[in-house]
C-alpha cells in the first residue's frame, strides 16, 4: 500500500505542481502528519529531485505562523508542500515564499483516505474551467446574498479580486490548497449583515451534527449558538479574529464531506465563508487565525441573480 500512496504523491508533483528536473523540493510538516510528509519526500527522490523535509511542532490554529527557521527555508525553494495539522495558507510565511517564486501547495490535515479517494483525483482540467467560470461571476460582481433555512446574509465584494484554487500550480509564485476547487474573495470586512445556519462542518471542529447559527453585524460574528458555536468563538477570540474574511464556492465533483475542512470547502454545491485573516488574498486583515465554515446546499444571488 506504500508503494501505492507514493504513486500518488508522485502524480501530485507532476500533474498538479508540474515539477521540472533541476527544481528542489521542500516538505513542511509536523509531528501529527510525518508519515504523510515521509511519503511525500519519497516521492520527490524517487523523481530525482533534492528534497528536504522539515518537521515542527504543530501549529494550535490555523493561519499561525511557523517558525522562523522553517518561513526561511520556505522562501529558498522552488516547490513548497505544506503538510501540516492547521493551515499555513493565509499566513506571512506563505505570501513570502510564493513572491521569492516558490509553487506552494498547502495541504491541512491531509490523510492517507484522502490519498485513496476523493477530491486529490478528480479531473483538475474540469476544475480549472468551473473554477475560472465562478472567479469570472464574482469579478464582475458587487453584492452576494446567501439564502438557507429562511435565514440570510448579504455583504459586498465590490473592487475586491476574485481567487481561482484549481490545485494546479505551473508559473512561479503560484499557491493554493491540494486537493483544491474553489473560487473565492475577500467581502468588504465591514459590509455583512445578517443571520446564517452552518450546517456542514467547521474547520479545527469537524462535520456538524447539528447546525450552527451565526449572526453578523457590519462585517464582524457577534453571536454563535450552541457548543459548537461557542468552540467557534473561541477559535476565533475576542479581537479582529471574528471579522469576515473570505467567501468560497466549492467546484471539485469528487470533493466529499468529511470534516476536514481541506476537502469540505471544495465539495461542489456549498459554499463557505471565513472569519479572521484575509490580507493574504487582497482583504485587510491580520489576525493569526482563518476558520471557515461550510454551509451546504445554498441559495446564493450575486447581484440579485441566482448563481446556483
Amino acid at each position: 500500500m506504500l508503494q501505492t500512496y507514493i504513486d500518488v504523491a508522485k502524480s501530485v508533483l507532476l500533474h498538479n505542481l508540474h515539477i521540472k528536473r533541476d527544481e528542489q523540493i521542500l516538505i513542511v510538516t509536523d509531528s501529527s502528519l510525518h508519515e504523510i510528509g515521509e511519503i511525500f519526500s519519497r516521492a520527490g527522490t524517487a523523481l530525482g529531485n533534492e528534497t528536504m523535509l522539515i518537521q515542527m511542532t504543530p501549529r494550535s490554529k490555523s493561519g499561525e505562523e511557523p517558525p522562523k527557521i522553517v518561513s526561511e527555508a520556505m522562501k529558498a525553494a522552488d516547490i513548497v508542500l505544506c503538510i501540516t495539522e492547521h493551515s499555513l495558507t493565509h499566513t506571512k510565511a506563505r505570501k513570502e515564499a510564493s513572491a521569492n517564486g516558490a509553487r506552494v501547495a498547502t495541504m491541512p490535515g491531509l490523510t492517507l483516505d484522502m490519498l485513496e479517494e476523493g477530491a486529490i483525483l478528480a479531473d483538475y482540467s474540469e476544475i480549472e474551467q468551473l473554477t475560472a467560470q465562478y472567479c469570472d461571476i464574482l469579478e464582475k460582481g458587487e453584492q452576494v446574498e446567501i439564502m438557507k433555512d429562511n435565514q440570510t446574509i448579504s455583504f459586498s465584494i465590490k473592487g475586491r479580486k476574485a481567487i481561482p484554487s484549481t490545485g494546479v500550480f505551473r508559473e512561479k509564485g503560484e499557491s493554493g490548497n491540494l486537493p483544491s476547487g474553489e473560487s473565492y474573495i475577500a467581502p468588504l470586512e465591514n459590509s455583512a449583515n445578517g443571520t446564517i445556519n452552518i450546517d456542514g462542518s467547521i474547520a479545527g471542529i469537524g462535520v456538524l451534527t447539528e447546525p450552527v447559527t451565526l449572526e453578523i453585524e457590519n462585517g464582524r460574528l457577534i453571536n454563535a449558538h450552541g457548543e459548537k458555536g461557542r468552540q467557534l468563538l473561541e477559535l476565533l477570540g475576542d479581537g479582529p479574529g471574528r471579522t469576515i474574511a473570505e467567501f468560497g464556492i466549492g467546484t471539485n465533483k469528487k470533493a466529499r464531506l468529511t470534516g476536514n475542512v481541506l476537502e469540505d470547502e471544495k465539495v461542489f454545491g456549498t459554499v463557505h465563508i471565513a472569519f479572521g485573516s484575509n490580507k493574504s488574498f487582497g482583504g485587510v486583515t491580520e489576525a493569526g487565525v482563518h476558520i471557515d465554515c461550510v454551509i451546504k446546499d445554498p441559495v446564493v444571488y450575486i447581484d440579485g441573480k441566482q448563481i446556483f
